[in-house]
């Protein structure tokens, strides 16, 4: 019996990596195991990471906390410092502590604004974006048991996982 060629042809690899700052509760960390995992990604921190070896990979994942309302200092002087990359891929993930009730519309990408500037001012396209509620115990909210407790939860990493399946068949073109 004779293999159909399509079949044994595989679909383009893409070398991934999601590099990530996350600090209170891990809420970050979490989102980027989950995308590197379907993505088969290696996961960095923005101190982990020399800007020139950002080139070698096909797809980047940038991802944060949100902190009044942008990315991290390390995540945004990472991508301040990072070489032209004409047209490499790039996708932002992000968990905010704000109420979640709040999260609708453009807040996730009003939040990535400053880092997707500073991406595109590189030459990345970024081909998606992902936010989620994180657990907040800062400040004055530590006396009430914070906000969001509880996330992300399962239901936040599966749709993690699916986002960057969808990112990667972007990727793949």
């Amino acid at each position: 019996m004779k293999k159909n060629e399509d079949n044994l042809k595989e679909s383009p690899q893409v070398k991934s990596l999601v590099v990530v700052f996350s600090y209170h509760h891990n809420n970050t960390e979490r989102i980027a195991n989950a995308c590197a995992k379907v993505l088969g990604a290696e996961v960095k921190t923005p101190q982990q990471v020399r800007p020139e070896e950002i080139a070698e990979y096909d797809l980047v994942g940038f991802g944060s906390g949100i902190y009044s309302a942008t990315f991290d200092p390390s995540v945004l002087d990472l991508a301040e410092r990072l070489p032209n990359a004409a047209g490499k891929n790039a996708f932002l993930f992000s968990t905010y502590g704000a109420p979640a009730v709040f999260a609708g519309g453009n807040f996730v990408k009003n939040n990535h604004s400053q880092i997707r500037k500073k991406l595109q001012a590189k030459g990345y396209t970024i081909i998606g974006e992902f936010g989620c509620a994180g657990w907040n115990t800062n400040s004055f909210l530590r006396f009430f048991g914070g906000l969001n407790k509880g996330r992300p939860n399962a239901e936040d990493l599966r749709n993690a996982e699916e986002f960057a399946r969808s990112v990667k068949e972007k990727a793949r073109g």
